[in-house]
């Protein structure tokens, strides 16, 4: 079995190399990689331009692309703050925005962007903290101070951001500090029937015709920001078999878990999360088909759990496939009988962890903390906002190292955005999820269990009189409570604010065994994994994605489907008109208006969205698509049905990322849109 495993294994070696897999830290890129297989060299001054001109944003990926802070991102990672803009009268979701000038360029109070400018390994400092003699509870509080005091130390000492980021599940602790951008203003979006064309039956399929596209503008002192860090606009197309690179915030892969924690997640993660995600797609749709203005209301929300369940239904069809699961149980062989054959590093396994201990222990808190920590019995924006208003009062009496992380200082200014956004929170669907969220907690837990808070009331009356009662809706109310600390909310009549301080101790204590039984040992148990394999086979491998900036490379290219049809690398305009008549124009393959009126003026042989082999996952969305000179070639905004797997393993068979082609967006600008003003800043 070993001999067969090995040949297995080298076999899958033999075929990487003609992949492009990883996700790499900007910190150890894949040059040596490029320039053998390429002949590439990606320069430090490259290298810098592409890392400070990629931003995150809360939900995506975005990229300066202008020396004048205009920036680039999808239209679906712009849909919050298109929604929060919105009005009854005007919804800038639907109909889009243009700003034709820059005075009208819209701001967005609630939108924090993050542009990393350095980072530093502090793995020693962070690692020393924790001592062998320490409980899972003393480990990972004292884990959790240094954590706090270097990041403040570091956010004293250089006025930015300044994050602790895990690595390798815990095998690596880097110091990411980042710059703010807290002035960002809307300047275009096209209308919702262009920026998803195809709605949810063409998602994560290929070809598409979408202009995913949004721009946006960052601030500094009331001007546009001055950013000499961007990325270029290419001036010709990209071609086929063409490198090209991604730099974003890919959000979360699992592909260094071993195959048990692999099973796990198919057999009790996954199963529960598309359970809670059915759920809600079927609830938001049934309110939204009521009315026109409640679809605007929970448009945005009712997308994002219909692409969220897709791509969860794509993860676990991939753990379903026995041939994925084979390959991840034979490069979980190799490495141990590698690892068994170093006897000094042999004699180390029994300090491992005991995995199938700890996923027990994962098992026995599920419900409570999915329910009770995570929120998913109280969803509603007001029982959040009353949540951090109580919390940030008690964290706030704490030394910063012994408080939660998100209250800590490193947090604050971004915790205070969010708390103190404008953005319009709506009764009626405040009621809704909060009714299912009781609704779906009771018939887990019980419907008598104390934690809901019924009080021998109905999930819907509950949730009425709660949101009917509380005044958490107010701005200038949170800000009263925040600013009266303990005292505040200790003489609150506020109903959600008594729920959230009811609940809270349940909270805080599932929170805390969660935290020292699951999450302490895990990131135990994978830091010694990790260290292992990098005494084994070196820095060469990168780590699962967390949401940190990231690169990859790859080459535009076509594919073929099992039933022999040949894909080709992109799609052109035409197509887009020849589908919509094809399906006779109905939702959701009616042709835009102003698409329509501009179809005289559009060359339909330009090319529309391009695929390529580029590493991606959730998270990348908004990401640029660039090529050797640092120039847009393309806007990442999608995979297709055949990356959803991606989150255990990669291929470059049939998997690709799906980019709106550079091409594609300025004709858009210019001749549907009239926003030649940003096909000139673009340098197009």
């Amino acid at each position: 079995m070993i001999r067969f495993a090995i040949a297995f294994v080298l076999l899958s070696l033999a075929n990487s190399l003609f992949a492009e897999e990883g996700m790499f830290l900007f910190s150890n890129p894949p040059k040596k990689a490029v320039v053998e297989k390429y002949g590439f060299e990606m320069s430090d001054g490259w290298l810098e331009t592409a890392q400070k001109a990629t931003l995150r944003f809360p939900n995506g990926t975005g990229s300066f692309v202008s020396g004048n802070g205009l920036i680039m991102t999808n239209h679906h990672i712009a849909s919050a703050q298109l929604q929060a803009l919105s009005t009854e009268e005007n919804d800038l979701l639907s109909n889009g925005f243009y700003a034709k000038t820059e005075a009208e360029e819209l701001p967005c109070p609630s939108l924090e962007l993050l542009a990393l400018q350095s980072y530093e390994d502090v793995s020693e400092k962070v690692k020393s903290a924790v001592k062998p003699e320490m409980s899972l509870e003393e480990a990972e509080k004292a884990r959790r101070a240094v954590i706090a005091r270097i990041e403040k130390e570091a956010t004293d000492a250089t006025g930015l951001q300044c994050n602790v980021v895990t690595l390798y599940q815990g095998g690596q602790y880097h110091l990411y500090r980042y710059k703010k951008y807290a002035d960002v203003r809307l300047v275009f979006a096209p209308e919702q029937q262009a920026g998803s064309f195809g709605g949810d039956p063409d998602n994560f399929e290929y070809p598409r015709y979408c202009l995913d596209c949004a721009f946006f503008r960052a601030y500094e002192d009331g001007k546009p920001a001055a950013t000499p860090h961007h990325f270029g606009w290419a001036k010709e197309n990209v071609k086929n078999d063409e490198l090209v690179f991604v730099s974003g915030h890919p959000g979360r892969t699992n592909r260094a878990y071993v195959p048990l924690h692999l099973k796990f997640q198919r057999d009790v993660v996954l199963p529960r999360t598309l359970q809670k995600l059915y759920r809600l797609e079927t609830v938001y749709s049934v309110y939204a088909e009521r009315s026109e203005e409640n679809k605007r209301r929970i448009k945005n929300e009712l997308d994002y759990i219909k692409n969220s369940r897709k791509v969860r239904t794509g993860q676990q069809a991939g753990l379903l496939d026995p041939a994925l699961m084979m390959q991840k149980n034979v490069e979980d062989d190799i490495f141990w009988s590698t690892f068994q054959r170093d006897e000094r590093l042999f004699k180390e396994r029994a300090t491992l962890p005991n995995l199938n201990e700890i996923l027990q222990s994962w098992m026995g808190v599920l419900n409570l903390y999915q329910f009770v920590e995570q929120g998913d019995a109280f969803p509603a924006r007001t029982f959040q906002i009353a949540r951090m208003l109580v919390r940030l009062a008690y964290e706030l009496e704490k030394p910063n190292d012994q408080r939660l992380s998100e209250y800590q200082d490193s947090n604050l200014d971004s915790l205070k955005r969010s708390l103190f956004s404008e953005a319009p929170i709506y009764e009626d669907v405040e009621i809704l999820k909060l009714e299912n969220g009781l609704t779906f907690c009771s018939e887990v837990l019980g419907a008598t269990d104390p934690i809901l808070g019924l009080d021998a009331k109905s999930p819907i009356q509950r949730a009425t009189e709660l949101v009917k009662g509380t005044r958490l809706f107010a701005v200038e109310e949170r800000k009263r409570i925040a600013e009266g600390g303990i005292k505040a909310i200790e003489e609150s009549s506020d109903p959600m604010i008594k729920l959230a301080v009811a609940a809270d101790p349940h909270a805080r204590k599932v929170r805390k065994q969660f935290e020292t039984t699951v999450d302490e040992p895990l990131k135990q148990a994978y830091a010694k994994i990790a260290d292992w394999k990098f005494q084994l086979f070196g820095d060469t491998f990168y780590p699962d994605a967390t949401f940190t900036l990231r690169l990859s490379y790859g080459t535009v290219k076509g594919y073929t489907e099992d039933d022999g049809t040949a894909v080709p690398p992109w799609t052109v305009i035409d197509g887009m008109f020849e589908r919509a008549a094809s399906h006779k124009n109905v939702p959701p393959f009616d042709m835009p208006e102003s698409w329509a009126k501009a179809k005289g003026k559009l060359d339909l042989t330009m090319p529309f969205n391009l695929v390529s082999t580029n590493d991606i996952i959730g998270g990348n969305s908004g990401s640029p698509l660039f090529n050797k000179n640092a120039e847009v070639v393309g806007l990442i905004f999608d995979g297709n049905l055949q990356s959803l797997s991606s989150d255990m393993i990669y291929t470059d068979v049939q998997s690709r990322a799906v980019s709106v082609h550079a091409a594609g967006i300025v004709e858009a600008l210019r001749k549907v849109y009239d926003m030649g003003r940003i096909a000139d800043e673009l340098g197009n």
